[in-house]
């Protein structure tokens, strides 16, 4: 799939130093391979910028560590299931996003059998997104390394935070670009509320600036979910998800937070997760 091709050469791009020449290294005369059949546009490079812009569950636990934080979010995650037994897939992009991030801060706590169940809960999301085959198929192999014992904690973590920054991406040409921005914002707002919840169990508020104001995140969410062409009676769980953006769009728009901004996107967020 091209974005999936596109979203690692991000990834891949974005650990190099932008100062060098892509090509500085390569042998004048190394024979050329085959190209691969891939065309980038200008327009594939800006959508790739704006998934890679969106931190992945897994940065913002490393970035609360590095705050000084020392409470885990695996243990302030709500271990209910989450049921895609929803008509509006704008929801269900939504939900998939949460469970997707569980999925990933909960790896080292959770049983086997309770990571392949969120597994399952993806792929049936997935399904119902008119997603394809391709991520569901990955999913498949990671459900049988887990049975088999092949893969450790670390291991995991790193495949479930691959899962979430190159291989979901792939939906956008499956199903709509309008569900990857939607999985996103679901994935972003569990962050969001589980940090904001440590921060303030620590009290430690001056890290809120670096690490829950995010002002051009919440406008990447809000072009989506207010996106033309998007469901004319939208329901309840996403009519909330404007309401939070809204109100998290005014806390992200001052120059610093404090403890009083922290509840408000604690609350705002554990609103839309609420009712999921």
């Amino acid at each position: 799939m091209k974005l999936r091709a596109l979203a690692l050469a991000v990834v891949l791009l974005g650990g190099c130093d932008n100062q060098g020449e892509p090509t500085a290294n390569a042998p004048a005369d190394a024979p050329a391979d085959k190209a691969p059949d891939i065309q980038f546009t200008a327009a594939d490079f800006a959508n790739a910028e704006k998934v890679a812009l969106v931190p992945s569950p897994a940065e913002m636990e490393r970035s609360l560590e590095r705050s000084g934080i020392e409470q885990k979010l695996a243990s302030m995650v709500d271990d209910s299931p989450i049921s895609m037994d929803a008509e509006n897939k704008d929801q269900i992009a939504v939900r998939a996003g949460v469970v997707l991030a569980d999925l990933v801060l909960t790896v080292k706590e959770s049983s086997k059998e309770r990571t392949i169940e969120r597994l399952d809960t993806i792929k049936v999301a997935i399904d119902k997104l008119g997603g394809g085959d391709d991520v569901p198929a990955q999913i498949d192999e990671l459900k049988a390394q887990i049975e088999a014992g092949e893969l450790t904690n670390d291991e995991l973590i790193q495949e479930f935070d691959e899962l979430s920054q190159v291989m979901v991406p792939e939906l956008e040409y499956e199903a709509g670009e309008w569900v990857v921005p939607l999985i996103q914002a679901g994935s972003w707002l569990e962050g969001a509320h589980l940090v904001s919840g440590a921060v303030q169990d620590a009290g430690k508020f001056e890290a809120a600036n670096d690490l829950l104001r995010q002002p051009e995140v919440v406008d990447y969410f809000i072009e989506y979910v207010n996106r033309e062409g998007g469901d004319k009676a939208p329901d309840e769980v996403v009519d909330q998800l404007k309401s939070t953006l809204s109100t998290l769009k005014t806390v992200a728009d001052k120059p610093a937070l404090g403890a009083d901004e922290v509840a408000t996107i604690h609350d705002a967020t554990g609103s839309v997760l609420s009712l999921l």
